[in-house]
């Protein structure tokens, strides 16, 4: 196999080289558009996870969220739990998402199975002028 290389397809070009593959496998779809390596014994080594994370991005879904995840290397989840103490802490990744700084405050709104967190609107201005 005397194949080299190329610059895998990527966005737009790459989904309308898989319209034209349609009727190829998924491998060969992935050959075809560049997503393979060749090895030492020049056989085809085909990047299928690469392909297809590269047609999700294309299709505006990126599994590589930058930012998602926090120091300890754990991605979000979105979910809290009540601590033993009955506290509910929410982490520094949602914070830091929603640029929250400390002495930010909230209102607590109860729902039935739900918490609404609702951010109070005082800028230094507001809080020196109820302040007098």
């Amino acid at each position: 196999m005397a194949e080299t290389a190329t610059t895998p397809l990527t966005g737009k070009a790459l989904l309308q080289k898989i319209k034209e593959l349609s009727h190829l496998p998924r491998r060969e779809k992935a050959k075809r558009c560049g997503y393979y390596t060749v090895s030492k014994s020049n056989q085809a080594r085909i990047n299928v996870a690469d392909f297809l994370e590269a047609v999700l991005e294309a299709e505006g879904t990126s599994l590589n969220v930058e930012g998602a995840k926090d120091g300890r290397g754990r991605e979000p989840t979105y979910r809290v739990s009540v601590h033993r103490n009955g506290q509910i802490v929410i982490g520094s990744t949602y914070t830091e998402k929603m640029n929250l700084q400390p002495g930010d405050e909230f209102e607590i709104k109860l729902g039935y199975k739900h918490i609404h967190l609702i951010q109070l609107t005082h800028g230094k201005d507001d809080a020196e002028e109820q302040d007098e």
